[in-house]
């Protein structure tokens, strides 16, 4: 069985599946036709149902459950890993719920954390997120969300923090920011759905152990060619959650659909979030 896999190019990602589509591990039969896209693209693909297992922003998953389920491992979580809010200059509150924000895309859980942080910033202009500094620089926006491996370069160009919505998420609920998740369409057999998170434990698993193994696939698609900030990407995304939530994941990703849910943001769905 052939199934599509959606993951982005960034060293986190290429990192933990590097095994699984190359062949590094048993993947029980299965085979994977790799659709590699920016995660607000992904997201869409999502809610299209475009895709049979795919990365995707724990917001846009909220709006996913009838469609979709979350597997074990693979999943972005963790502490001091949240998105930045950058801008040329220092900004009042006031001033940051009035301007106009890049953003890397509405469905993102970045763009969900800063409505809970800013509930009134509404102008916003969706940009892809390698592009949201140079929207900063040039004046395009005054202020821009940033995820990924740009939280390692702003400081280089002279963009200030605003502030860091991982940390407010944080000092909000004491638990890791749920940022990202594997996911797979529930509509597969059920024998196939537990395939898919066995391979998916072995591919993160032969990461962990192999950490070597994955460097020529990591740096052939990351957007930051620079060696020390793939690796620092790396260490910051993938973590004990990657391996496996645990409890603590998995009570972390219950309190922002819980947070979303009470302030509307997202549908009730009778579904599980995780599979069992």
């Amino acid at each position: 069985m052939t199934l599509t896999l959606g993951f982005s190019p960034c060293p986190n990602d290429t990192f933990i599946f590097d095994a699984m589509v190359h062949g590094k591990i048993d993947t029980e039969g299965l085979e994977f036709k790799v659709v590699m896209e920016d995660v607000e693209t992904l997201n869409r693909r999502a809610v299209s149902g475009e895709l049979d297992v795919t990365k995707l922003s724990y917001h846009a998953y909220a709006y996913l459950l009838d469609k979709y389920v979350l597997l074990d491992a693979g999943s972005a979580l963790g502490k001091n890993c949240g998105p930045l809010l950058i801008a040329r200059q220092e900004m009042t509150d006031e001033q940051i719920q009035n301007a106009v924000i890049a953003i890397p895309g509405r469905l993102t859980t970045a763009n969900f954390l800063l409505s809970l942080a800013f509930p009134n910033a509404t102008k916003k202009v969706e940009t892809v997120f390698s592009e949201i500094e140079s929207a900063v620089l040039e004046g395009r926006v005054a202020a821009g969300l940033i995820i990924h491996e740009n939280r390692f370069t702003y400081e280089q160009k002279g963009l200030k923090k605003l502030i860091d919505l991982g940390e407010y998420w944080e000092e909000s609920t004491g638990l890791p920011i749920p940022l990202g998740g594997i996911v797979a369409k529930r509509s597969l057999p059920s024998g196939v759905l537990h395939s898919i998170n066995r391979i998916m434990h072995r591919s993160v698993n032969f990461a962990f152990d192999h950490p070597d193994a994955s460097k020529g696939f990591v740096r052939a698609n990351a957007q930051e060619m620079d060696e020390q900030v793939m690796n620092s990407h790396i260490q910051l995304y993938v973590n004990e959650f990657t391996k496996n939530l645990g409890g603590e994941g998995r009570t972390a990703v219950g309190r922002m659909f819980d947070v979303a849910r009470a302030r509307g943001v997202v549908p009730n769905y009778n579904e599980d979030i995780f599979l069992n």
